[in-house]
């Protein structure tokens, strides 16, 4: 008997010292398994190495808080906090709070004012359950602090057309990026340096104001101008080379020889460059006017030759889309006048026809007057990033255009012309425009051939350009009158970003998520079947359990 206890105390012994040790070596070895197909618990590289450089409490608030949430946006909540959890494992800095700002009704009109006021604009929603369709509010973001510091993240991708499923699918495959992207902005300080370029035409600050404010988050940011070049064409290059990368938003005076040579230096000596441009003088604003019409006319920049030799031709004429944002006009005089929305096909919608993150799961971006775009055989690497519907025609200039055209009639059988190409990406070691020809201007030790660099060159100016109201600066991509936001500004960001991006951020946005959704209309039908099964079946299982436990029980002893 004593010889038994002594084995049994000894036995508990040795699983309890096993259990301290598989415990010590647990937390030794810490390791997360992700067994999901898609890996979508398992954080990118590029994260991790954000993460890391996290050395004091990130705080995450989180708004998307409620109790009357449709269904796919309770898996959009679900996912935002599965990943918040893996970033919390990662970093034990990070630590997030889920509220509802306007659970409380007596702060709710403060609490919704002061979120508006921080730009975190909120969300109306249709909820259908039960065959009934109600309205909810949510606020599909979240507020990062970090030392002082704290940046506003997005947690909806909103896309053109989408259903409320395509919707969280496409947020869902966006999360990580979003909370990346914005604790980047908290630990990463600014390094890279970009130059707005001036004196050539191109648009006002105040056009540009609402990209130039969404990148200044990233890099510094200046003005440049090149009439020094004449005088000074050394020092006003070396001045140029300080800046990592140059952006021409919608230049319309000519180029001097000059100028276009020290440019083609900057990008030898490995700079990097946005252009948007425009072969044809021609503007949505010009059309409104007393007469409601305007002539298209040729616009000649000096940079054919420029860009022809870097693989890129920009022809002078205006693409016209079946596929295309509406142009919205007043009607009627005075108090009666109403705004009305009309096809107008010179603002072709154009989207990413690849896999590159430039253009991944980004939404729908509207032109206006755009100019079709060819590449040609060079030394660098082309990718084409966005290109129109194939429904297009090819209009020639000088044309008149004039806004009485809303009231034709469409024939898709003249839209023949196949999708036009709108912006593409140039890498590689780029041929100087200037090989085996004089020189217009002298510098120091000129390249005819350049370090491995990029540039984006996009067929229209209007892609940048954001509207000016009577509040002030419009949001790039927004259309007040429709309601609709264009992929415009998502796009231009990732540029700048993949053109000066050291980090590896942007590839974070090819990640795909499969999202799998349960079918409301399935339910709605088959709800009462699948409440009495949850309800009975364990009920059932329960008196078989118990009936049969008895049976054996009983045959058991009764012997």
């Amino acid at each position: 008997m004593r010889k038994n206890l002594n084995k049994s105390i000894k036995n508990i012994v040795l699983v309890v010292i096993g259990l301290i040790v598989i415990n010590v070596i647990a937390n030794t070895f810490y390791k997360r398994f992700d067994l999901t197909t898609d890996q979508r618990y398992t954080l990118n590289p590029s994260v991790l190495t954000i993460l890391d450089k996290v050395e004091s409490p990130v705080i995450v608030d989180v708004f998307l808080e409620g109790d009357d949430f449709p269904s796919e946006f309770r898996k959009l909540q679900s996912e935002t906090k599965q990943l918040l959890e893996e970033l919390v494992a990662y970093n034990n800095n990070i630590s997030f709070n889920f509220i509802n700002p306007i659970e409380d009704e007596g702060t709710r009109d403060q609490n919704i004012q002061q979120l508006n006021a921080r730009g975190l604009t909120p969300m109306q929603l249709n909820v259908q359950e039960n065959g009934k369709t109600s309205q909810a509010v949510i606020f599909p973001w979240a507020l990062a602090s970090y030392n002082d510091q704290t940046v506003k993240i997005p947690l909806v991708k909103n896309t053109l057309g989408a259903t409320q499923q395509q919707l969280v699918t496409n947020s869902v495959q966006q999360l990580e990026y979003a909370f990346a992207d914005g604790i980047s902005k908290l630990v990463n300080p600014k390094r890279r340096k970009i130059a707005v370029l001036k004196g050539n035409g191109q648009l006002e600050n105040r056009y540009i104001a609402d990209y130039i404010k969404s990148i200044r988050d990233y890099y510094f940011i200046a003005p440049f101008t090149l009439d020094s070049v004449s005088n000074y064409a050394e020092s006003t290059l070396k001045k140029l080379q300080e800046y990592d990368l140059i952006i021409s938003a919608k230049p319309t005076e000519a180029f001097t020889e000059k100028e276009k040579f020290v440019l083609d230096q900057y990008t030898m000596n490995g700079g990097k460059s946005l252009w948007l441009l425009e072969q044809v003088a021609m503007d949505k604003d010009s059309l409104y006017n007393d007469y409601g019409k305007n002539i298209a006319i040729p616009l000649d920049l000096n940079l054919t030759d420029f860009f022809f030799k870097y693989g890129i031709r920009i022809n002078p004429l205006i693409i016209s889309s079946m596929y295309s944002a509406p142009i919205t006009l007043a009607s009627g005089e005075g108090s009666d006048s109403q705004f009305q929305s009309y096809p107008w096909t010179y603002s072709p919608l154009a989207k990413g026809n690849s896999k590159h993150p430039i253009v991944h799961n980004l939404d729908f971006l509207k032109f206006d007057f755009a100019n079709p775009m060819d590449t040609i055989k060079s030394s660098t690497q082309k990718t084409i990033l966005l290109q129109t519907a194939p429904l297009t025609k090819l209009e020639g200039t000088p044309r008149e255009i004039s806004l009485d055209m809303v009231n034709d009639q469409l024939d898709p059988k003249t839209f023949n012309k196949g999708p036009q190409t709108l912006a593409v990406l140039l890498e590689g070691t780029f041929t100087s425009a200037y090989n085996n020809r004089v020189k217009p201007v002298t510098i120091n030790n000129p390249k005819n051939s350049s370090t491995p660099t990029k540039m984006v060159v996009i067929s229209d100016g209007d892609v940048i350009k954001n509207e000016v109201g009577r509040l002030g600066v419009e949001e790039l991509g927004f259309d007040k009158y429709t309601g609709q936001t264009f992929g415009n500004k998502e796009f231009l960001i990732n540029v700048a970003n993949y053109l000066l991006d050291d980090t590896g951020l942007i590839n974070i946005r090819s990640k795909e998520i499969a999202v799998a959704f349960l079918n409301p209309e399935k339910i709605t039908e088959e709800k009462t079947k699948w409440q009495l099964l949850n309800l009975l079946l364990p009920l059932v299982l329960l008196g078989l359990f118990g009936l049969t436990f008895n049976y054996l029980r009983m045959k058991k002893y009764a012997k």
